[in-house]
């Protein structure tokens, strides 16, 4: 079975509550149909977050700010261009394996934090994807990220 590779996790975090700061990790526990141990608790289909790099950067670069990626609330940052392709994928990172189920929306949350960051996560699904965790484990920062491509199987 081959695996495409999406890019390495550059970044973890957690949100400390509804709206609060969040806490940069180096690793992080995930469980099956749950989400990120010391997260706020969210559905189980949107049990862990991803962020692109790239498409952060775009982001902060239009607005003509230095917000870190956190700000965007998400639990990994990905090193890679794009994560759109991912929904309706099954990824496997370290030893966590999630199916990607859709788009985190940009909330109200993000134009409390600046006026135009909602509209400026809108286009090409800058704002992340998520996902429900199939199978929990660990994820580490430089863990790789892969798909399975189902033409191999």
């Amino acid at each position: 079975m081959e695996k495409t590779i999406v890019g390495p996790v550059i970044g973890l975090a957690v949100r400390t509550g509804v709206g609060a700061a969040m806490r940069e990790l180096e690793s992080v526990n995930v469980a099956a149909d749950g989400g990120v141990e010391g997260d706020v608790p969210a559905p189980t289909h949107r049990g862990i977050t991803f962020l692109s790099s790239r498409q952060w950067q775009e982001v902060v670069e239009e607005l003509g700010v230095d917000y870190p990626w956190h700000t965007r609330r998400a639990n990994v940052l990905v090193e890679c261009d794009r994560l759109g392709h991912l929904i309706d994928q099954t990824i496997t990172v370290g030893d966590v394996v999630v199916q990607i189920t859709g788009e985190t929306d940009p909330c109200s949350v993000m134009e409390a934090i600046h006026p135009r960051l909602k509209q400026a996560l809108t286009p090409e699904l800058r704002g992340g994807v998520y996902g429900r965790v199939l199978q929990g484990g660990s994820i580490s920062i430089g863990a790789t990220i892969t798909i399975t491509d189902p033409s191999s199987e």
